[in-house]
């Protein structure tokens, strides 16, 4: 079977390119853009991260509500809660400025122990705006589970403040692995993306 990273490059979720970088939405130049939006679309590939992900969520202990980010968590976390067979929410970035002002959807997280599903970890920072969006409802938040993160120190630092323990499936030095492994990079380029990571 394949593992989640070589499905991440197989699918072109996960590009890489150290020559013409990518901009991502904060404006940063660089070597890697992730998109596993794209993953949702390959059966296989979803139904595998649903089992690491379900596995990962049982690490955590008690879970009564998987979470999921909007929007890119919501999908993940459907499958989630499914294998689980646990009820799901999903929390908006803010609440609604109409309607009943919602920021959380779908089941009540009060007094509840709740699992927050992430399709990646950048810097931490809107996979704790989801955290305190919960906690904000009364929620417990057991723990964040995403499927890749950057390995960034920056996330690092902000989930140790925040005291919220976080998994992912794979990482960029798991994925690097496995690009030079099939030829994607060479080393030379896998440890300039790992310099460009550690600067930042």
């Amino acid at each position: 079977m394949a593992s989640i990273a070589q499905h991440l490059l197989n699918i072109k979720a996960v590009e890489l390119n150290t020559v013409n970088k990518f901009t991502w939405a904060s404006g940063i130049q660089s070597p890697i853009y992730c998109d596993n939006r794209l993953t949702i679309a390959y059966p296989e590939v979803r139904r595998q991260l649903a089992k690491e992900v379900s596995e990962l969520v049982k690490t955590f202990g008690e879970v009564e509500i998987v979470a999921g980010t909007s929007t890119a968590g919501i999908p993940h976390a459907a499958f989630v809660s499914e294998v689980l067979d646990l009820p799901m929410s999903y929390v908006r970035g803010s609440k609604k400025s109409h309607g009943k002002g919602n920021q959380i959807e779908g089941a009540n997280v009060e007094g509840k122990k709740v699992i927050v599903i992430e399709d990646l970890i950048s810097t931490g920072g809107s996979s704790l705006e989801a955290v305190n969006g919960v906690k904000a409802q009364g929620g417990e938040v057991v723990g964040v589970v995403a499927i890749f993160t950057y390995g960034l120190e920056k996330a690092k630092a902000q989930f140790e403040a925040a005291d919220v323990e976080y998994k992912t499936v794979t990482n960029l030095d798991e994925l690097l692995e496995e690009a030079v492994a099939i030829d994607y990079i060479d080393s030379n380029q896998a440890e300039e993306i790992k310099a460009w990571r550690d600067e930042l």
